[in-house]
């Protein structure tokens, strides 16, 4: 039997913007079965927004699949991509709240939850703030957002390596008094309301961003000035403030979830998102379906890690 494909392409039934407190509207869209089985999926980035593929890892005719873009970004208003916006309001725990506003708004009882990347982030917290909610998870890229994780994204020490054209590039877009401390070089640039100032600043980020995100290169997507903005501020947003996540983590909350059914995937060779985490939540959760992909790095759209996605969200659709 061969990898499994995508579902085929498949447009939305019902949309709308939930207001969810702080002036902010997140949009929302379900597609699929209306009396199926209710999945959430939860994007990656943070600030990544949602793209029509991420519809297709369900079955439409098992699954009420429901997609939200998180505070900020996609099409929920107030859109970072304008500087003047202000991102006080959005932390994990006010995404964790959104999702469950939007529960509450759709009227569904509890649900399978599906994350990628910052979204497994997000769905352990969600699932562990709500478990009594979640009937599944399904986790890729597994993101634990602890200080060693992100030293191997922006520390000389980790991913610059393997990508050294790239890190230059990342590195030299600050000048040399300033690289002691990346990550605040950039926050400073990227908030900068000055076009001129925050606008190569975000290039030059998302650039490191997504130099590493599938085992074979790709071409980058052509994103414009706002969307390019939008992602480098809440990504920074996020990581610079350890993804406000509490100070023990979120291995030290499996005892709370070790019940769900759950099916963890990741790359061998993802190196955004190395299988380290994903082996050490496994550790913490041996009750999990854990599968290391071979050939694959940290893009759900490889072969291999869709197969095994595709895969899951089939036999969870049973449970």
């Amino acid at each position: 039997m061969g990898l499994r494909e995508y579902y085929p392409p498949i447009e939305p039934y019902d949309t709308g913007l939930l207001d969810v407190g702080d002036g902010n509207r997140i949009h929302w869209e379900t597609c699929g079965n209306p009396g199926g089985v209710p999945a959430v999926f939860l994007h990656g980035g943070p600030g990544g927004g949602l793209l029509p593929d991420h519809r297709r890892f369900f079955d439409p005719a098992r699954y009420r699949i429901v997609l939200f873009d998180q505070r900020n970004c996609g099409r929920s208003l107030p859109f970072a991509g304008d500087p003047a916006v202000s991102l006080e309001h959005n932390t994990t725990p006010h995404l964790v709240a959104d999702i469950e506003r939007l529960r509450e708004h759709l009227g569904i009882e509890r649900w399978l939850v599906f994350g990628g990347s910052w979204g497994s982030t997000l769905a352990l917290a969600y699932a562990q703030a709500h478990p009594g909610r979640v009937t599944g998870l399904v986790l890729r890229g597994v993101y634990l957002v602890r200080p060693d994780d992100e030293a191997w994204a922006f520390t000389p020490a980790g991913a610059a390596h393997l990508f050294p054209a790239e890190w230059s590039a990342f590195r030299d877009a600050i000048p040399p008094g300033e690289r002691d401390d990346l990550l605040a070089a950039y926050g400073r640039r990227i908030e900068d309301p000055d076009p001129a100032v925050h606008l190569p600043a975000a290039r030059a980020w998302i650039g490191w961003e997504l130099a590493a995100n599938t085992l074979l290169p790709v071409p980058p997507p052509d994103l414009g000035e706002a969307l390019i903005l939008a992602f480098a501020r809440i990504t920074h947003h996020y990581i610079s403030r350890g993804g406000f996540l509490p100070a023990e983590g979120l291995l030290a909350g499996t005892d709370r979830i070790r019940h769900i059914p759950a099916v963890i995937v990741n790359g061998r060779y993802d190196m955004k998102t190395p299988p380290d985490q994903a082996w050490d939540l496994h550790r913490a959760w041996p009750e999990a379906e854990f599968h290391l992909v071979e050939d694959a790095g940290h893009g759900g759209s490889e072969p291999g890690i869709r197969h095994r996605l595709i895969e899951a969200t089939d036999r969870l659709a049973h449970r």
